[in-house]
């Protein structure tokens, strides 16, 4: 399959798995606006509510509106796909802030990357989504567990492992996640390994303790290696909607967070909430999830994206 053919693929799922969000607001997009003569205060009212139910967010809602009617008005705009396609592009625009892009290189040494999020969000198979696909490209991965304090997370983080054929860096339960951390970064460098990815605790009801936590293991991984890490990747699942807004804000208050994955998107009617993620954050949303294959964890395009819940 080539890169152009797998592109066309995924658009394809994207469009697919994206059923949910379409039907919430693109469908009632243009139900509010086809029919109309003139698009008058009634719909603009009417797209705001569409709007901020898709949890895009009050505040990007009343600019997009504000931006809709100064358009409709001054470009005498009363076609149905007129009015959508701006709101496209103010969407688009919404979503496309700072670098999206992700190397996976580091120069000298291994490149190291965090996966934080709370538990359950999809984190630690995020993590080893990613080392499948790095691993399929031809770099070498090292996986850490560094969410000593779940069992499960280790065994869960093992699989992957197992089945991407890559080394771990476990420790028993409850030992100090940096230790983990740096010895995963040691390893790597006297291996000569290309990717680490150190799977991290998720635990916001000890909210404290987990910020601690992860604010150390950020700091030894620098200690072994300058530089690292290279990039910090914040898992959030799209199906809690502005909850994982509020988890992304403690998160980003310990880390130095360069990314977002959101996950879920195909569970969710309220996909807007990357929209939302990205005009109150101002963190780039990296990867998207819209499927359980490895295959279904992809790059943001965020034209794509939009693109496939309006057509």
């Amino acid at each position: 399959m080539t890169e152009t053919e797998e592109k066309r693929g995924f658009f394809g799922r994207l469009r697919e798995k994206l059923v949910k969000t379409r039907t919430n607001l693109a469908d009632n997009v243009r139900r509010v606006l086809t029919g109309r003569g003139r698009i008058g205060d009634e719909a603009f009212e009417e797209l705001e509510e569409i709007l901020i139910q898709a949890d895009i967010g009050v505040e990007t809602t009343l600019a997009i509106v504000a931006d809709l009617r100064a358009k409709a008005k001054q470009e005498r705009l009363e076609d149905t796909e007129a009015l959508v396609n701006v709101l496209k592009d103010d969407l688009t625009e919404a979503l496309s802030v700072a670098d999206r892009s992700l190397t996976w290189e580091a120069g000298e040494g291994p490149h190291v990357t965090l996966v934080a999020g709370v538990n359950g969000s999809g984190k630690t198979t995020t993590a080893g989504k990613i080392a499948q696909q790095l691993k399929d490209s031809g770099k070498t991965v090292l996986l850490a567990a560094a969410d000593t304090f779940r069992a499960a997370a280790a065994d869960q983080l093992n699989i992957w492992a197992d089945r991407v054929g890559a080394p771990i860096i476990r420790h028993k339960e409850g030992a100090d996640p940096g230790s983990v951390a740096y010895d995963a970064v040691d390893a790597a460098i006297s291996r000569a390994i290309d990717c680490v990815l150190i799977d991290t605790a998720g635990r916001l009801h000890t909210k404290t303790n987990l910020m601690n936590e992860l604010e150390k293991v950020q700091r030894v991984t620098g200690k072994r290696l300058p530089g690292a890490p290279h990039e910090v990747l914040l898992v959030l699942d799209a199906t809690t909607g502005q909850n994982g807004l509020q988890q992304a804000k403690i998160f980003a208050e310990a880390l130095n967070v360069t990314g977002i994955v959101l996950t879920k998107l195909d569970g969710t009617a309220k996909g807007g909430i990357a929209v939302a993620i990205q005009k109150q954050l101002g963190i780039p949303i990296k990867l998207i999830g819209v499927g359980e294959t490895v295959h279904d964890l992809q790059p943001f395009d965020p034209r794509e994206f939009v693109e496939a819940l309006f057509n």
